[in-house]
């Protein structure tokens, strides 16, 4: 009998943590309840990223659609383990690496990400304003800065629950992409090799395509903003996570499984999409294009009106969603790093440094739009930094990932870390294979 009584309030605590578990899930699955891993994946699909896209299928066709298959458990492992590490310790990856590994490695590559951060930003404002312009008489010029003091008034001003909701809204944009590969009509049958027979010759050209598409689709702002938001995310519930057991941890570390690979799953739709859409337009036509504007317009001619709206329509919604998550990462790296109060649960006035970071990233990000510094050799720049940084940052996600000074029981599984471990190596090798590039 006593050993009964004993045994029960384990029986309730477990029926309680099954109870939470579906209803975290089920709350996750609602389109309003989603957490921050749809946000995250639908922000990799930048403008930036849909130009690396539209390259991709305007000069190698249907031959990378593979890929596209290639890069998703790569994204879910490393983003699993990026919401782990932050629903867990309840601080952000940068206050985790500087805690448990010195923050002699974070100074510089923090400083990186931020400049990298700052010219992804630029260029992301200048699509939205060249989006703008081709679907208005507005010329873009004159949208760049509206633009971008529109949005760090947006994420500065706008209480947390209510920005959140903004950029949940802005996710649906990536759709845009799917309709617009069905205005362009592809051969669905050699779209279906493409999928699914990989193309593994060593064409240089071909190469650093494959290195540019891993640099745009697995980015180091992307880490820094998982965690982070997890973070934000158990403040708005009330949540205290650093306590070992924590049921309620437990059961948002299910619940967020479902989140992050929605969103990577939407990443990967976007990247398939476009490559799908202008390799059965431009790659075909032989245009020749160097940004998402001029695929854009390159459409109109092959597809008509409507593929040309719907990837306008498409960047500019993409953009609107990446600009504050790139600045927003940028924020929280820095804020970590100086120990400054952040988030965007706060206000300015409780947090001023950290909202300062998002402001300063934000208007040098629209200054450089006035400078000599094209929007290609930008992204370019902003390519070799990600490059530099990328696997650094990613070599401490893994090993924090079986940390368990960090996250006790709740280590990341053999799955997740053996991908993560692969993705560390592809993007160190591809690092490499962009530096040769550089010196042959």
């Amino acid at each position: 009998m006593a050993s009964a009584v004993t045994a029960l309030p384990a029986r309730l605590l477990r029926a309680f943590d099954l109870r939470l578990v579906r209803a975290s899930r089920e709350a996750r699955k609602g389109v309003h309840e989603l957490g921050p891993g749809i946000i995250t994946g639908v922000a990799d699909d930048d403008p930036s990223g849909i130009a690396t896209y539209s390259l991709a299928g305007a000069n190698h066709g249907y031959s990378l659609l593979w890929l596209s298959l290639v890069t998703f458990p790569m994204n879910f492992a490393v983003q699993s383990i990026c919401a782990r590490i932050g629903l867990v310790s309840g601080r952000g990856l940068a206050g985790v690496i500087g805690q448990h590994y010195g923050r002699r490695w974070l100074y510089p590559v923090v400083v990186l990400l931020l400049v990298a951060n700052t010219v992804n930003i630029g260029a992301d404002i200048a699509a939205i304003a060249a989006g703008i312009d081709l679907i208005t008489p507005i010329p873009a010029a004159l949208m760049v800065v509206p633009v971008g003091v529109a949005i760090a008034l947006v994420e500065i001003v706008m209480p947390y629950a209510r920005f959140a909701a903004y950029l949940k809204v802005l996710t649906l944009v990536v759709f845009a992409y799917v309709v617009g590969a069905f205005v362009a009509g592809p051969d669905w049958g050699e779209a279906l090799r493409g999928t699914t027979v990989p193309d593994v010759t060593f064409d240089r050209g071909l190469v650093a395509t494959v290195v540019a598409i891993l640099g745009t689709t697995i980015s180091p702002y992307l880490f820094f903003w998982q965690a982070s938001e997890e973070v934000e995310e158990e403040e708005r519930l009330g949540i205290v996570a650093p306590q070992p057991g924590n049921t309620e941890v437990r059961a948002l570390l299910r619940a967020s499984r479902f989140d992050v690979g929605f969103g990577m799953l939407m990443a990967n739709v976007g990247f398939y999409f476009v490559v799908l859409t202008t390799a059965a337009t431009l790659f075909a036509s032989g245009a020749e294009i160097t940004s998402a504007r001029d695929a854009a317009e390159a459409l109109r001619p092959l597809a008509g009106d409507s593929a040309t709206l719907l990837f306008a329509v498409g960047f500019i919604g993409t953009g609107l969603l990446a600009v504050p998550v790139l600045a927003g990462s940028g924020a929280y790296a820095v804020s970590e790093l100086f120990d400054w109060p952040k988030g965007l649960n706060r206000t300015f006035r409780r947090a001023p440094q950290f909202y300062g970071v998002i402001a300063l990233a934000t208007i040098v990000g629209i200054g450089l739009n006035f400078s000599p510094l094209g929007e290609i050799e930008a992204l370019y720049f902003a390519a070799i930094l990600n490059g530099v940084i990328a696997p650094v940052i990613l070599a401490f996600i893994m090993l924090a990932a079986r940390d368990r000074r960090i996250l006790g029981e709740n280590v990341a599984g053999r799955p997740a870390v053996v991908f993560g471990w692969i993705t560390t190596v592809a993007m160190a090798a591809a690092s490499l294979v962009m530096f040769a590039t550089l010196v042959w």
